[in-house]
């Protein structure tokens, strides 16, 4: 049986420009105006342009006063007034906590053909007459990925030729197209594997002109891809000497050989102009004046954002239009929907700049932090810090400087660093001392860059060493801290 009872709930809701807040706060620096350029079309009542009047108030409403909920007593004078009397001043970056509006808003992009462009190119200086193969190879080309490999097989390109050109096509028309594709430049390009490609490089590598010790380096590597290559990547050396009769220096030339050869073959070409041509555009910039550090934050892709001043003008003209008169039904939906532009144009105004001021702050509380980090450049300076750490300095919730310090970059007189690698957990020193992960983890790769390649330090030995130099640190943590900074275990690092 149904019944109806009342109850009392304790509910947290975000309101909607608490919600913009935080995903314009995840927004970096380099995309910022793009998301502007989607607000500035989306609401006409916001406009971009220059401040003449040399102010930096925001275009601010009376929040306190009543809104009358009655339609048939709706007076639209108060909001009228609110609106029309207030000066709709510009929203600005510009004071002393921002870079200058003279530095360019703009980055350079190369403009350059793509690589599937630059096969399709090759493909054109081919004798090829017949429009079916001409189809048959770009459809190939197409699938190409971005490192240079065909990661389809053949059955699924003869469906590709089928569904979307019409085209109804042999394995042996596409086995075709793929072998005369791998013959192109780059060498390697259109392999269904690494060691194909491999494989191909090594038949196209330095033809003429090779002397004798070259070539049997050469025959070596190629028995080496072609028979053992499992037993190569694993770095298993004592095996490949034994199975091939090699000496140890004949073993070394014939992997050298390999070194040289590229495993991705696109990577020295252009792929798009998204992919290829990314810019690190800072968040921040700190630099040194005379010993102090001064931070500024870079507004560069910020335009300066305003009221509409046609949407002002409308509103004027109807308080001129209404005066001595009660307004019509259609008027007040008129003026409902301006009110509406308006108000959402200064909600987007005042979270841009609050996302401003939160950037600041936030940044400010971990130069202070870090300061003598970002006055030396020295890691071992690097304090242990997490997110609650600053939340608790700028009174921030750990969420919100979570959302900061993503993606997000700061440049500084030692480079661009991440926001993020400024956070790192606390170890413990045999002398009680606590001190930064990050600074293990440079001496950890100092350690591992120095060791000796035939025989490279199991991560029992690693951990000795940090034990000697004062850190306690267990063997899991150092192969936790190994993986973190992509060094492989010590068999994967050998060499010969």
């Amino acid at each position: 049986m149904l019944k109806q009872r009342l109850s009392h709930k304790m509910l947290q809701k975000l309101s909607p420009q608490q919600i913009q807040l935080m995903k314009l706060l995840q927004i970096p620096t380099a995309t910022l105006d793009q998301r502007i350029k989607e607000e500035l079309e989306a609401n006409p009542a916001l406009d971009e342009g220059e401040d003449e009047n040399d102010t930096s108030e925001i275009y601010d409403l009376d929040e306190n006063k009543e809104e009358k909920e009655d339609t048939e007593e709706f007076e639209l004078d108060d909001y009228l007034n609110e609106y029309i009397e207030d000066d709709p001043t510009l929203y600005r970056l510009t004071n002393e906590k921002f870079v200058s509006e003279e530095e360019s808003r703009k980055m350079p992009i190369a403009v350059s053909d793509t690589f599937h462009e630059y096969l399709e190119a090759q493909l054109g200086l081919e004798d090829i007459v017949d429009e079916r193969r001409m189809t048959i190879a770009k459809q190939v080309i197409g699938s190409i990925d971005l490192d240079g490999y065909l990661r389809r097989d053949s059955f699924s390109i003869i469906d590709d030729l089928l569904f979307s050109q019409n085209v109804v096509a042999s394995e042996k028309e596409v086995d075709e197209a793929i072998g005369m594709i791998q013959t192109f430049d780059p060498p390697g390009i259109c392999s269904r594997n690494l060691q194909e490609s491999l494989i191909i490089q090594l038949g196209q590598k330095d033809k003429n002109n090779v002397d004798a010790l070259t070539k049997r380096a050469k025959l070596n590597a190629q028995k080496i891809l072609l028979n053992h290559f499992d037993e190569f990547t694993k770095k298993h050396y004592k095996k490949l000497q034994k199975n091939l009769f090699l000496s140890e220096s004949e073993l070394r030339d014939a992997i050298n050989e390999i070194l040289k050869l590229n495993p991705k073959p696109a990577s020295g070409y252009a792929q798009t102009i998204s992919s290829t041509n990314q810019y690190i555009v800072p968040d921040f910039i700190i630099t040194n004046r005379d010993g102090e550090l001064d931070l500024v934050l870079n507004s560069k892709n910020a335009p300066d954002l305003m009221i509409n001043d046609n949407y002002l003008d409308m509103l004027k003209s109807f308080k001129v239009n209404t005066n001595g008169r009660r307004a019509s039904t259609k008027e007040k939906e008129a003026i409902m929907f301006i009110k509406q532009k308006i108000d959402s144009a200064k909600w987007f105004i005042d979270a841009i700049k609050q996302r401003q001021e939160t950037l600041y702050n936030t940044m400010y509380s971990i130069l202070q932090f870090q300061y003598d980090f970002f006055s030396t450049g020295d890691e071992r300076k690097l304090k242990p810090m997490i997110l609650k750490d600053i939340a608790e300095i700028t009174a921030l919730d750990i969420s919100t400087v979570s959302r900061v310090a993503n993606s997000k970059f700061v440049q500084t007189e030692f480079g661009t660093k991440r926001l993020k690698d400024f956070f790192s957990e606390s170890l413990q020193t045999q002398d009680g001392q606590e001190v930064s992960t990050l600074e293990v983890k440079n001496i950890l790769s100092d350690i591992i860059s120095g060791e000796d390649k035939k025989k490279p330090l199991s991560d029992e030995k690693l951990k000795d060493f940090l034990q000697q130099k004062g850190y306690n640190i267990a063997r899991r943590t150092v192969a936790k801290y190994r993986e973190q900074l992509n060094i492989p275990v010590a068999r994967l690092r050998k060499e010969i």
